[in-house]
């Protein structure tokens, strides 16, 4: 077995030797899914929303001819340097098609979402015109996730009409806020606000009520000078483990004093941007599939990777996760939209659904998405551990997502406190919404229940019992969270794994509830659902029964053997340009080993120097002379 081709190429190969005719665009059938597959460009199903296939078109077509976004010896590069490249690359993009991606995304969002109408006539002018650059800064060095736990004080002057903004410890130092460390000059810290008890007498530090964290807009750097302003203290944290070109910065605050007016007075986007994220990532790690048909550099009668089980039943199942993630990304997109649509008309019932949903989806999502990546990275034996694997950069990068925005394993135990409430208002018959009509019907039934068989005996898949059994497993482990936590009394810690692990249970249930019903509204007629890593919990819950999980392992080897001549053609269907994945092992001309050839030959910058390797002298670079000084002077 050895490397092969991108999925593009494979496509063309495949159709030059196995002529199909084309089928034009069919509005009704252009979802994405895996036993029918007739639409000629799928990929318009997949990333249509807002034009996205045509701008990035547009804007790729502007960076390739740039020098500047040259990725030819980008890994070379050191920290810094990637640094200031990530910052020459961002002013320039400025100037095309205007970039800063944290700017326009969590900074942009939090005002324009939680601030109010004055608030966003202020600032969004001067925000979208660049005039000032921004970061969100939640997490501290002390406390990630723990929002209750912060530290940095807003302590409220009701003399002078102001907040006292004050770092009392060194663990209350805002920490890892990406852009924060050399580029932003205002940011949107998260403060725990205090408010004195009497407004009418002098304070104490025991004389503030606590109440809760707040958001506010405060300017960091000097608008000419770029320098800090005074009283605060900001820079770069340092070396990580990936992103090398973002500053990831840390920020103390010294007795700061803002006006009132810089409070943001009114749900964030971040979660649901961070889901819909997941499936492009994870499906931009399959484009580096390799061995998976012919290349010019290797013979027809060579194995082909994806060909073996063993490397089906690691990849095909994360290849179906895309599109159960595509399709929970616009669940999201939707229940955010009407929820705030909801909330802006005074109802705040759905806010709590919200929140739910958004952290457990959240926890699953990106853990999916990381390990789907390492998981493709391995898939590739030895190449996958090169650079011309495109992989390098994505995987280290992507690591931050399981931890950022709350911790996957923290902010599970939100969910499933939720849960439990649910649980509880259903056992003393208070229906309200479909979370607790799935779990009244799980208290009417489970007395009576008979595990679904999704394994008809004509050896199809009854898609409608996969929902059901997903659907089953959360209720039913909904139900034993509250009878260890509501009935039995037993202390939080003792059940925090099992929380973790209803938290996900429930979270699949919508991944898979949500990818049925995009499939059931096309002419799609199966799907194959991404499956968990244990079988354990629906069996223990009798969700399925042991007679199909008996013959489980047979289907799934049958349903691969169907699923891998689409397997290419589901790839392509995201249209990954070659710029963007910069792989070897991906691109669409198949041209693998030139390509990793020439990387290793006449792009990496360390075949460039010529080297003293004689112990008896100090000198490094031959004919130097320096001794090793310049070396030194880096240290």
């Amino acid at each position: 077995m050895s490397v092969g081709l991108s999925p593009c190429r494979q496509r063309q190969l495949h159709e030059q030797h196995s002529p199909q005719p084309k089928v034009p665009p069919n509005p009704a059938s252009h979802m994405c899914g895996v036993t029918a597959w007739t639409v000629t460009y799928p990929s318009t199903s997949c990333l249509s929303r807002d034009g996205f296939l045509g701008r990035r078109e547009r804007v790729l077509k502007v960076l390739r001819k740039e020098k500047l976004f040259n990725k030819d010896k980008q890994l070379n590069l050191s920290r810094p340097e990637r640094y200031h490249l990530g910052l020459a690359r961002a002013k320039a993009i400025q100037r095309l098609v205007r970039p800063f991606h944290l700017h326009m995304t969590m900074f942009v969002t939090t005002i324009r979402e939680q601030g109010s109408s004055a608030q966003n006539k202020f600032w969004m002018p001067r925000i979208l015109e660049y005039d000032i650059i921004g970061c969100y800064a939640q997490s501290e060095l002390g406390h990630g996730s723990n929002v209750k736990g912060l530290e940095t004080e807003a302590r409220w002057d009701p003399v002078a009409q102001e907040f006292e903004l004050h770092s009392p410890y060194l663990t209350a130092s805002k920490w890892w806020n990406g852009g924060m460390g050399r580029t932003a000059t205002h940011t949107v810290p998260w403060y725990s606000t205090t408010d004195p008890d009497d407004p009418t007498r002098p304070h104490t530090a025991s004389e503030y009520v606590p109440y809760g964290p707040q958001t506010f807009v405060v300017q960091i750097r000097h608008g000419e000078s770029h320098q800090p302003l005074q009283g605060i203290a900001v820079g770069d944290i340092g070396p990580k483990y990936g992103y090398a070109s973002m500053d990831n910065g840390y920020m103390l605050f010294d007795h700061v004093r803002v006006p009132k007016s810089v409070m943001l007075l009114r749900l964030t986007f971040v979660r649901g941007q961070i889901i819909t994220h997941a499936r492009l990532v994870l499906a931009r790690a399959f484009q580096d599939r390799d061995g998976v048909a012919p290349t010019r550099s290797r013979p027809r009668h060579e194995v082909q990777v994806l060909d073996s089980p063993t490397v089906q039943i690691r990849i095909l199942p994360l290849l179906a996760a895309t599109f159960a993630l595509r399709y929970t990304g616009e669940y999201m997109y939707n229940l955010y939209h009407e929820s705030r649509r909801t909330i802006e008309n005074g109802d705040f019932g759905p806010l709590a659904a919200l929140h739910s949903a958004s952290s457990g989806l959240k926890s699953l999502c990106t853990t999916i998405a990381a390990d789907g990546i390492e998981t493709c990275r391995r898939a590739m034996g030895g190449h996958g551990f090169g650079g011309g694997s495109g992989l390098v950069g994505l995987n280290p990068d992507y690591l931050s997502k399981p931890t950022v925005e709350g911790g996957n394993w923290m902010i599970t135990q939100q969910v499933a406190a939720y849960l439990i409430k649910k649980m509880t208002q259903c056992v003393r018959h208070a229906l309200q919404d479909l979370t607790e009509e799935l779990f009244k019907g799980y208290i009417r039934d489970r007395a009576r229940h008979t595990p679904a068989s999704f394994l008809p005996a004509d050896g199809s898949i009854d898609d409608d019992a996969l929902v059901q059994i997903f659907q089953w497993r959360a209720a039913a482990l909904s139900f034993a969270a509250y009878q260890a936590r509501v009935e039995e009394k037993k202390p939080w810690t003792s059940l925090m794994i099992q929380l973790h692990n209803l938290s996900h249970a429930y979270s699949y249930h919508i991944l898979v509830s949500t990818f049925h019903a995009a499939l059931s509204s096309s002419s799609v007629a199966s799907f194959s659902s991404p499956a968990p890593s244990s079988a354990s919990s629906f069996l223990l819950t009798s969700a399925v029964s042991a007679s199909d999980l008996h013959v489980l392992d047979a289907r799934v080897l049958e349903m691969m053997t169907e699923l891998r001549p689409h397997a290419v053609k589901l790839v392509d269907a995201w249209a990954v340009p070659d710029w963007v994945l910069d792989s070897a092992l991906g691109r669409y001309d198949g041209k693998v080993y030139e390509d990793l050839f020439e990387r290793a030959h006449r792009k990496n910058t360390l075949n460039m120097t010529t080297f003293n390797v004689d112990w008896r002298g100090e000198e490094v670079v031959l004919g130097s002379g320096d001794r090793g000084k310049q070396l030194l002077a880096k240290l």
